[in-house]
């Protein structure tokens, strides 16, 4: 029943994101924000399609212990395009808000963004091992977390400096989404009831996508009328 329940809503989750940013993609016309969007969601469903698929495999057949590879080299993947998710997301802030200069904000991005990516190609993640260790899951999330703390900070102030009602729990999104993964880094490998987190963090990148989505349907709505 979980594998039949869980390989359903991945790919309903797959399917909507993706077809989603293909949309934004299409329609965005212009409108570089749109765009970016468009590219971001393709950019999360894609590179969890690498994760998402092998476990919906292997939970359909000969289970998770036996296809430690194919789910290692997913994650491993996922957590590249995850990082690549927010670093679009940043510059979605910088063409929402006309945001000019602030340089500094954009090297620390970047810096510990090819930081975390060099931590993730790193041997002793031993992505290809059933029980990988926790430390250099901590290690490489390090960064990771950092770059959504200062995501959270950034998209929280300009909102309530512009008093942007559609994108007012852009932060508490973003906030959901960490703290329904740390939990999973931390102590799935011990509860691996805790992995059920994911699906509500899931569910959280996706509210991140739909608020975008949502916008280009507004802007399209105004322009018919």
């Amino acid at each position: 029943m979980q594998a039949i329940m869980e390989t359903l809503f991945d790919a309903l989750y797959l399917t909507s994101v993706i077809t989603i940013g293909i949309i934004m993609i299409l329609k965005g016309g212009n409108n570089k924000q749109f765009k970016l969007f468009g590219i971001m969601a393709v950019v999360l469903g894609v590179g969890d399609s690498f994760h998402l698929i092998p476990r919906a495999y292997a939970l359909l057949t000969t289970g998770l212990e036996n296809n430690v590879a194919a789910l290692g080299i997913g994650k491993f993947i996922t957590s590249i395009t995850m990082t690549i998710f927010y670093v679009i997301l940043y510059y979605i802030w910088r063409q929402r808000y006309n945001i000019k200069g602030r340089k500094e904000i954009t090297f620390t991005i970047y810096a510990l963004a090819i930081v975390r990516i060099i931590l993730c190609f790193l041997p002793q993640n031993e992505w290809l091992n059933h029980n990988s260790p926790v430390s250099w899951g901590i290690y490489r999330n390090i960064p990771f977390a950092i770059i959504g703390i200062i995501i959270i900070y950034i998209f929280n102030s300009e909102v309530k400096k512009h008093g942007d009602k559609n994108f007012k729990f852009m932060a508490l999104a973003i906030i959901l989404s960490f703290a329904l993964y740390v939990p999973v880094v931390l102590w799935s490998n011990v509860f691996p009831l805790v992995g059920v987190l994911m699906i509500p963090k899931t569910l959280a990148y996706v509210w991140i996508v739909l608020m975008g989505y949502n916008e280009l349907r507004l802007e399209s709505k105004n322009k018919v009328i």
